[in-house]
């Protein structure tokens, strides 16, 4: 089967929605999917027009969306091993159950570091899933010695 990677826009936010729950649900995640819903689709509506989120679709031949991904664009201060001042980060990553293991992700990841390039961002992070680790490992990504952590100041609802 023959595909193509297109940018999405704001009318694929009905797949791009679908992906990211769906991918938290692949990684068994307990999730309130109808709040997950309606709070993407808004930050998408804020965040695709201005350019901070920028997401690529892969379609089939007969134009079915198979896979996507996409990046946030964030200002970020030059450091020790790296002098740039801005870093994509790699969100929903997710290819559709049909297509899977025909190497989507890599043409979706492979598509993202040749856009950061044109647009001089050298530095790309993402956070893996178990099932993701090893595509990301053999593409060269390598786990941070200091890994980010968390702090809700906004406690999910029960």
């Amino acid at each position: 089967m023959s595909y193509r990677v297109r940018e999405a826009t704001l009318d694929d936010v009905d797949v791009l929605v679908r992906h990211r729950i769906s991918m938290f649900v692949d990684m068994g995640l307990t999730l309130d999917e109808a709040a997950l819903d309606s709070s993407f689709r808004a930050w998408l509506a804020e965040k695709m027009p201005d350019g901070v989120y920028r997401a690529w679709l892969v379609e089939a031949a007969d134009g079915a969306v198979a896979g996507g991904g996409g990046i946030s664009i964030l200002p970020w201060p030059p450091g020790p091993n790296y002098m740039g001042d801005k870093i994509a980060i790699v969100y929903n990553v997710y290819t559709e159950q049909a297509h899977r293991r025909r190497g989507l992700a890599r043409l979706i990841m492979n598509t993202i570091h040749a856009w950061a390039a044109e647009h001089d961002i050298a530095s790309v992070a993402l956070n893996a899933s178990a099932d993701g680790r090893p595509l990301y490992e053999s593409m060269g990504y390598q786990v941070a010695p200091n890994p980010m952590m968390f702090y809700p100041l906004v406690k999910p609802s029960s």
